[in-house]
This record gives C-alpha cells, sequence and structure tokens, in this order.
C-alpha cells in the first residue's frame, strides 16, 4: 500500500520515494539523489536526480505553514492553484513555462520540468548581466495571459467560472496586507527597516496621511477589480533566464485582479536592480534597465492591443475603447509599482538587489531612491505611462547624486 494516500509534509527520503513511485524513468530509488533548494517565502522544493540518466525533476510542495513565518497559516490548495495556472498559462505560451509532468491533490504537490540550464533573473540583474531579447519575452507572457483572460476575449460564464475556480483568500490577504497596508501603518510590527532609514521612514511614510488616501484606493482597486487572471507574484525572482529565454514560475498567488498590478510588479522589480547599479555607478547597466522598461510596457501594448483586435465583444470596434483600456492599465500599473517598491524596502519580504548592497550608505540611498519614486508613482496621477515614469527616475536619480546622503 503507497504510503501518499494521506498528506503529510515530506522530507528529502520521502521526496525520493515520492518520485520513484510516481514518475517513468525515476523507478530505481537506488539512483536517485535528492537536495532542498526552496529559497522562497512559502513552500517547499527540492531537486531529484536519476544518477544513472543524468534527468532531473523539480517537486515543490505547500507546507501548512508559509516558511517565512510560522504565524502564516496557509491551506495547501495554493499548490493547485499554481500548478493549473502553469497549465492554462502553458497553452498560450508554451515556451515561456516549465512543464508540469504530475499534479498531486492528495500531497498537495506538483512534479515539474527542472530549469537547470536557468539562472534566476534577480540573481542575474544584481551581477549586472543584461538581456536584450527579456522585454520582448516577458511582454509576450503579460499580453497573452493577461489580455486574454478578460471580459473581452472570454465569454461571460466563461470568466466568472474561472473566477471561481482562482479565488484565492489567503494568498491575497496575505497581499492586502504584505503590499497594501503594513509598509504605510505598521499594525502588526513586523517591518524591518534599515538602520539609519528609520526616521526617514516614519516621516515620509507612517505618517503622511495623503500618502495613505492614495493607498486605500489601490487596495480598493485590488480587492474588487477582477479584471484578468493574474500571475499575482510576477518578479525577478518568480523569472528564470538564460541566454535565449525566459521561464515564468510561481504563480501561486494568481487570481482575478487588476492587470495592472502584474505589469507593475514588473516595473518596480527592473526599478530595484536600477536603483542598485545607480548607487554603485554603473551606467551601462542603468542605460539597458531604462530601455528594457521603456520597451517592455510599449510592446505589452502594442500586443495587446493586437489580440484586442480578435474580440468579439460589440463595443471592441471602436479604437478608442480599446486605447482608453489599457491607457488605463498602464496608469494603474506604474501606481502599484509604487506599491511594490514600498513593500519591498519598509516590509518583510525584501529583495536582494537592495539587501545585499554592502555599504550602508549606498543602501540607504537605494532605498530612498526607491521610496521616493513610489510615493511619486502613488500620488501624482500625472505620471501616467512609461515615458513619465523614465522622466520621473532619471530626474531623481540626478538629485540623488547631487544631494547624496542628504537626500531627501
Amino acid at each position: 500500500m503507497s504510503m501518499f494516500t494521506e498528506y503529510f509534509l515530506m522530507g528529502i527520503e520521502h521526496v525520493k520515494k515520492y518520485v520513484s513511485t510516481k514518475l517513468k524513468g525515476f523507478e530505481k530509488i537506488e539512483d536517485l539523489s535528492c537536495v532542498e533548494i526552496g529559497d522562497g517565502n512559502l513552500n517547499y522544493v527540492f531537486r531529484v536526480v536519476n544518477n544513472a540518466t543524468n534527468e532531473s525533476v523539480i517537486v515543490k510542495q505547500a507546507g501548512p505553514q508559509a516558511r517565512i513565518s510560522e504565524s502564516i497559516v496557509l491551506s495547501t490548495d495554493r499548490n493547485r492553484i499554481e500548478t493549473e495556472v502553469l497549465m492554462l498559462e502553458a497553452e498560450k505560451t508554451p515556451d515561456l513555462v516549465p512543464i508540469i509532468y504530475l499534479y498531486d491533490t492528495v500531497m498537495n504537490c506538483c512534479v515539474m520540468e527542472d530549469l537547470k540550464d536557468f539562472k534566476i533573473m534577480r540573481k542575474e540583474l544584481i551581477n549586472g548581466k543584461k538581456f536584450s531579447f527579456f522585454s520582448d519575452k516577458i511582454s509576450t507572457f503579460m499580453a497573452e495571459n493577461l489580455i486574454r483572460t478578460t471580459d473581452f476575449m472570454l465569454d461571460p460564464k466563461e470568466k466568472k467560472k474561472m473566477q471561481k475556480q482562482f479565488i484565492n483568500p489567503e494568498l491575497c490577504e496575505i497581499s492586502e496586507e504584505l503590499v497594501f497596508t503594513e509598509p504605510f501603518i505598521d499594525f502588526k510590527s513586523q517591518n524591518i527597516l534599515t538602520n539609519g532609514n528609520e526616521t526617514w521612514i516614519e516621516k515620509e511614510f507612517y505618517q503622511d496621511e495623503k500618502l495613505h488616501i492614495q493607498v486605500a484606493k489601490l487596495k480598493q482597486q485590488f480587492l474588487t477589480h477582477g479584471q484578468a487572471l493574474l500571475h499575482g507574484d510576477l518578479h525577478t525572482g518568480s523569472i528564470f533566464i538564460n541566454d535565449q529565454n525566459i521561464k515564468v514560475i510561481d504563480p501561486e498567488f494568481a487570481f482575478y485582479g487588476p492587470i495592472g498590478y502584474d505589469a507593475g510588479n514588473i516595473i518596480a522589480n527592473l526599478t530595484f536592480a536600477w536603483a542598485r547599479h545607480v548607487v554603485q555607478k554603473e551606467d551601462s547597466f542603468i542605460l539597458w534597465v531604462e530601455e528594457t522598461l521603456k520597451h517592455t510596457i510599449q510592446n505589452f501594448r502594442e500586443k495587446s492591443l493586437k489580440i484586442l483586435a480578435e474580440s468579439k465583444e460589440p463595443f471592441a470596434k471602436y479604437e478608442s475603447v480599446l486605447c482608453n483600456y489599457l491607457d488605463e492599465i498602464i496608469r494603474d500599473s506604474i501606481a502599484f509599482s509604487g506599491l511594490e517598491l514600498s513593500r519591498r524596502i519598509i516590509g518583510l519580504a525584501k529583495v536582494a538587489d537592495i539587501t545585499t548592497i554592502e555599504d550602508n550608505d549606498q543602501r540607504i540611498l537605494a532605498e530612498r531612491l526607491c521610496l521616493t519614486i513610489a510615493k511619486n508613482c502613488i500620488m501624482d496621477e500625472d505620471i501616467m505611462d512609461i515615458d513619465s515614469y523614465l522622466f520621473l527616475i532619471q530626474r531623481l536619480k540626478k538629485e540623488l547624486l547631487v544631494n547624496g546622503i542628504s537626500y531627501n
């Protein structure tokens, strides 16, 4: 009788037995080696290698608690959501997501392609590596997977069915608190502020009521605007990359929400890499990020417009309807990028782009640069497209380099 008929949290030896039991080509357990490689906040991730054939797979299991904090209790159903979203994305963009080999609703785990020929994009950007194709690949991923799940492209009943399928209350609650509340109102007292930035952040973020009011509006939009099936956590740590292609992983936060939330996460996480290299004065990389930001959003808009031209919605025949729709999405993206920029500096879940800056003065500068960009994106509605966003960050970069550590 199989030991995998009831859920339990697996360790390395369990995973080896699981793969040998479940997966063709991995039957001889004595040929298998396994290591836990997960460095995320929520799940357990194992690489299993068949040493006889050199084939390998990834096993990802959802535990009942978040790895980042045992106080965060979660439904293991998030593994179903992640796997089913990856399978849907594979229908639209098969080259841009990992292959799913096995999905197990009892053990709440999946077995997927090992992206051993890829590296985590965030780490590559930290090292200053540039990817000329990224804007084309990520804009295709967003346009195909976001726009094709909107009311413009789906039968109304099908869309509502998908909304029900991917309702994700527990992980949405994490976003509602960690992204939309705690960076501004530290009601759980779990924010982590860099030494030397505490007073500045308290003044600029904790005590700014006008900022809080704008954030509250964006939070309501996140809660109520079921525009498309989002990835929900689309950042450079959820993208694997090599010299030719990308693979987008980890859509466990997926739900029906505002498209700008996903696009804004891409903008913000490219900006983290940009800010790191700004304070380190690496001009070539800075220019590449700025060009990539511009091309990503421009390509996303152009590709989305082509997809929307296929719509059977009667009002889609008016170009102004579609253009206004996309303009609003891009403005939303700018505003939501401000939330991601804020929460990764102030909140519990950091980004290595900033935390691995060894010089504390440089880190403070990078943080204040990101946070000042964030406030402008949230509060200034005139920053409504990628050109105005780039004008903003370039202006603030010049001010930072002039004013140095006294920058405010």
